[in-house]
């Protein structure tokens, strides 16, 4: 892949030459160059230059313009206000730098991280035997997202989907089994919905005869105990319990269209025979101590009421272990054996102070270290159109297919009503392609560690920052495209003037390639999401302003069909690093 140079690097470049020129003692000085309304870009970085020399910032900002290269790049360089410098490059460099990312494929000039290496992403985790609520939503939707935009800049994903399938009411579970046999179907003869209400059937029963009978009570106990300790007909009844909720949790990530690999799905379960030595590591080295018979990890920086320390609990007096064991063997397999370089977690902001102390443990251990990180994502809530917790009317939790489906459902009202010559079929896959592109797109465009409204009626509306209003775009461009047939086709002419409309856009189409690095570097998909909302905006500004098919000239038909072109192919991709899809009609 050749490397394309956009013009904020190239224009950074011409201005960096210039100081340096000019102010040769300031050694490799950076312009501190932006976007700009009053032109197109703005250099501020004389400023600070000019205080640090001693120098007036109005005579120091004549002497770089004077040094400035033009060439072919730059139109006009003034000098502004104070001493800033405002830059307007030329058409012909914006033309000729898009058609470099025209000519890059699908890559469309997005730089490859030259410090790439292998992220271990944890997000969507479910738990066995439970479904999958309005809770569940955000950390698949944004660690799939951020998983496209990383690999898709040069790094070397891993999943690993942390189910919960381990503990104490897998012991009820299994009793209950062992005593109802033939109530759990084999996985391979149920749907997803089948699965669920299984499982769902199972769990009710089980609970019932738990809370009356304290024989069973006591049974399902030992249970527990026996699941632990690898008992063969007790594990064997527990990886049904497993497998069904497999078919279960894959029909719910099929219909948010996301793909997860049945290698990837680790759960609790699979850290159970390092725990104890975890636990022994943490100990022996002294980051872990005794305290009340419990081994305990103490930070001083985190107090609880009457100024008390909150300890880390790694293994309970009992000799039980709970989810700060499991979280450090996770940590020592993911980088021991995964050879992960950076850990990215996908969960719930509650869970913030529990993995800052699971993080800080593991850098006490040395598993994390300058050359191994972790980060949060803890994300915020799914709030209802109220601003409230999202419930439903009877104010139990909403369940996530349900949720899923009513978008669906709701896309499908918005196609019907817009649709010319789509079949029912067409209809009904455009309807899935638009509702769920709405949820993600509502999760996503939103920055993660804020809660957001879920709100169906603006998700799929035609109007205002929604992804029906992108993918309304991309459909519009390839019907003119469709309609310029095979005679006239995307054409790039650096010679030609652009209208105002023309060059607003192509200023923003070539601002992908950093959008997109600096959206993965920065975990960011709401950046992502904000360049894609301006970008079809600036093409619906320059569709109503500027004729593409009955342009003055057939170049100026073909450059205008370029500019629609290389639009369409950046909404596509830049849709798809957010795991949204774009039809080609609507």
């Amino acid at each position: 892949m050749a490397s394309v140079t956009s013009l904020t690097a190239s224009v950074h470049q011409r201005l960096a030459d210039a100081l340096s020129a000019a102010l040769p003692e300031a050694g490799a000085a950076d312009p501190l160059l932006r976007r700009s309304d009053r032109a197109d870009f703005q250099a501020n970085g004389i400023l600070a230059l000019a205080k640090k020399a001693k120098a007036n910032p109005r005579e120091l900002a004549t002497q770089v313009v004077e040094k400035i290269t033009r060439g072919d790049l730059l139109a006009d360089v003034e000098v502004s206000g104070p001493g800033f410098l405002n830059v307007t490059v030329t058409d012909k460099a914006i033309v000729e730098t898009l058609a470099a990312r025209a000519a890059d494929g699908d890559r469309l000039g997005v730089p490859l991280n030259p410090h790439a290496g292998t992220t271990v992403i944890d997000y969507a985790q479910p738990n066995v035997a439970k479904e999958m609520h309005v809770g569940h939503l955000r950390s698949a939707v944004i660690g799939d997202a951020l998983r496209h935009m990383l690999d898709f800049t040069g790094e070397k994903t891993i999943g690993r989907h942390h189910i919960g399938d381990w503990g104490t009411q897998f012991g009820m579970l299994i009793q209950y089994l062992i005593e109802n046999p033939g109530e759990l179907a084999p996985a391979d003869e149920v749907d997803g919905e089948q699965a669920m209400s299984n499982l769902n059937r199972i769990y009710k029963a089980s609970r019932a005869v738990f809370d009356a009978d304290e024989a069973f009570k006591e049974r399902a106990r030992k249970r527990v105990v026996a699941l632990q300790s690898g008992d063969k007909e007790t594990l064997g009844l527990w990886q049904r319990f497993v497998d069904e909720s497999k078919v279960y949790f894959y029909s719910v990530f099929e219909k948010l269209d996301m793909e997860v690999r049945d290698e990837e799905i680790v759960g609790e379960s699979a850290y159970n025979d390092m725990m104890a030595e975890t636990a022994r590591l943490l100990e022996e080295s002294g980051v872990a101590v005794r305290s009340e018979g419990a081994l305990v990890v103490f930070f001083d920086d985190i107090k609880g009421k009457d100024d008390q320390p909150v300890p880390l609990i790694v293994q309970k007096a009992d000799g039980g272990f709970g989810y700060a064991a499991s979280d450090l063997s996770a940590i020592r397999d993911r980088v021991v054996g995964l050879h992960a370089t950076t850990l990215l977690y996908v969960v719930d902001v509650r869970q913030s102070l529990h993995f800052k102390m699971v993080f800080e443990a593991a850098r006490r251990m040395g598993w994390l270290n300058d050359d191994v990180t972790a980060h949060n994502m803890g994300y915020g809530t799914v709030l209802g159109a109220d601003g409230k917790p999202f419930k439903t009317r009877e104010g139990e939790t909403v369940r996530l297919e349900d949720l899923l489906d009513e978008a669906v459902q709701r896309a499908a009202e918005v196609v019907r009503e817009k649709a010319r010559d789509l079949t029912e079929e067409e209809i009904q896959e455009r309807a899935f392609q638009v509702g769920i592109g709405a949820v993600k797109y509502a999760d996503l465009s939103t920055s993660a560690n804020r809660d957001y409204k879920f709100d169906l009626d603006q998700m799929v509306s035609l109007n205002g920052d929604t992804s029906v209003y992108l993918q309304y775009a991309y459909a519009r461009i390839q019907s003119i495209l469709r309609k310029a047939g095979a005679e006239t086709g995307p054409v790039a002419h650096p010679e030609l003037e652009l209208a105002p409309a023309e060059r607003a856009l192509g200023l923003h189409l070539d601002a992908f390639g950093d959008t997109v690095a600096d959206a993965a570097a920065e975990y960011a998909p709401h950046k992502l999401a904000a360049y894609l909302y301006q970008l079809a905006s600036l093409y619906t500004s320059f569709y109503d302003k500027c004729p593409v098919l009955k342009a003055d000239s057939p170049a100026q038909v073909e450059n205008r069909l370029f500019l629609c072109d290389i639009t369409a192919r950046t909404l596509h991709q830049g849709m798809a690093l957010l795991g949204i899809r774009t039809p080609e009609r609507l």
